[in-house]
């Protein structure tokens, strides 16, 4: 078991969200989501709502800081979505992002588009009406070279295996 790695994030999402490349999108979807019909590569996380799982896996996940990183369906006409979920979803991102933006609100086609088209599928048990969430992958920012790279480790394992052996 890894120490940072909060006990939310089951061994398949950190598999996931480790095979994910920048630009790719993973939908953490409500419960009311069908999330079979729309999508194959579904995880399920039932006893889990969306706030719980960014906390967990946004110390992990870099966020998209050249587009719209987090993305929500807008209401159907006659239907309202409560603001107030979207605001506790930027809550919790603030504390690991403080610079993101709110989430973006698109219509069902455009919502249902890229969650055919996302890395994978999230089913959480967030009760939330319009409470499904898309993020997409940033460009995660690399150690400064001081840092150890795989020449300097490479050459440091080298010499500390050449003295043991001498």
């Amino acid at each position: 078991m890894f120490r940072v790695v909060a006990h939310c994030v089951s061994p398949e999402l950190q598999m996931v969200l480790a095979q994910m490349r920048d630009g790719d999108e993973i939908v953490f979807a409500d419960a009311h989501f069908a999330g079979r019909a729309v999508y194959a590569r579904v995880l399920r996380a039932d006893e889990l709502v969306i706030t719980t799982l960014l906390d967990g896996i946004l110390p992990l996940f870099e966020l998209d800081a050249n587009t719209d990183a987090l993305v929500m369906m807008a209401a159907l006409p006659g239907e309202q979505s409560d603001p107030q979920t979207a605001a506790c979803y930027l809550e919790v991102i603030h504390r690991h992002v403080p610079r993101a933006s709110a989430p973006v609100r698109v219509d069902q086609f455009e919502f249902y588009e890229r969650v055919r088209k996302a890395f994978a599928v999230v089913l959480t048990g967030e009760t939330a009406a319009y409470g499904s969430l898309i993020l997409r992958k940033g460009v995660v920012a690399l150690m400064p070279s001081s840092a150890s790279s795989p020449v300097s480790f490479k050459s440091q394992f080298s010499s500390n295996n050449t003295s043991e052996t001498d």
